[in-house]
Formats: C-alpha cells, structure tokens, sequence
C-alpha cells in the first residue's frame, strides 16, 4: 500500500504489523505427543518517522523515530498452541503490556515453558494453556528455556533473563533511534 510508504522527515501512522512481524526469529517448540506447536506470537503496530542517520558506535542505527503500541483487541504478544493436524489454534495466552521475544520448551511432561520481556517465566499445561507456575526474574527475558538433569539425575529449568538489542524498541512505548 503506497500510503505506507515511509518518507524521510514525514511520519506514518499505524502500520500493522510491526517491524518484528506477527512472530519474530525466537524458536517456538513443536510436541510430537500433543501435535501441537507453541508460538509466541506479536501483535504491535506502529508509527514511524524515519530521519537522517548519524552513526554513533554502539547505539541502535535504523535510521527512524518508532513508537510501538497494542494491535487490534489490544494486546501485544501471545503464547499460542497451534494444532498442527488440523491448520488451527487451539488455545492462546495473551500478554497485554508486551510481546513475547523469548523462545518456547515444550517438554514429554505436558509442560510448556516461555518468558516475557516484563520478566515472567512460566509454566502451562501444554494441551490447555492454564498457568501451573510462574517466577519473577530480575530482568526482562528473550532467551532460550532449557532443560537438564543435575547431580542424583533430578531435572532442571533454566532461562536466561537479559534484554537487549531491537527489543528497547518493542519494550518501551516510545523509542528515538540514530
């Protein structure tokens, strides 16, 4: 749609999706015993003036003011189960205040593991989507959950909790870039 078209100096308002898309490079995780994949979802629009790019190391560099704000149904990201056999959601977690920019684990327990940038890592029910258990971390969280047997072969959950390149861009409501 050329009325989308970004012009130097100009802003565009209310491009949907954002620059992540609805789904960004995070894994999502498939499980074979439930058949259904669990993908975090975006749902951002957004307002963008693009300007003269002045380089400076170790700063963001896409040359444009971005505000990001809530999609339609006013929600920005969503941990959704999808039914790979039948090409349809079955259930979705939606998270109001931001996306999800973490990656997904699905486990042969039922479980369903992700974190959010407002630094929430949870458990749900992998065929229902109820939330089992949660921890706050100190930060707000993009990595990657894993799972490992430690000493006595007793099992493990990790995630590592840290923010940290485009996401400023995603997890404030404003962001000036040079």
């Amino acid at each position: 749609n050329p009325a989308y078209r970004p012009h130097l100096g100009s802003t565009t308002y209310n491009m949907c999706p954002s620059p992540t898309g609805g789904k960004d490079w995070n894994p999502s995780a498939f499980d074979p015993q439930t058949g259904m994949l669990y993908i975090q979802a975006h749902n951002d629009c957004f307002n963008m003036t693009p300007h003269e790019v002045n380089y400076i190391a170790g700063t963001p560099y896409i040359g444009a003011n971005v505000t990001m704000f809530p999609g339609p149904g006013g929600w920005q990201g969503a941990l959704l189960a999808w039914d790979v056999g039948e090409a349809r959601p079955v259930w979705t977690l939606k998270e109001n205040k931001l996306p999800l920019f973490g990656g997904v684990l699905a486990t042969g327990g039922d479980l369903v593991f992700y974190g959010t940038l407002d630094g929430w890592f949870r458990a749900v029910d992998a065929r229902s989507g109820k939330v089992l258990w949660q921890f706050k971390t100190s930060s707000g969280i993009i990595g990657e959950p894993m799972t490992f047997l430690g000493p006595g072969g007793r099992q493990y959950i990790a995630i590592y909790a840290g923010v940290g390149g485009w996401l400023p861009a995603a997890a404030l409501p404003s962001v000036s870039e040079n």
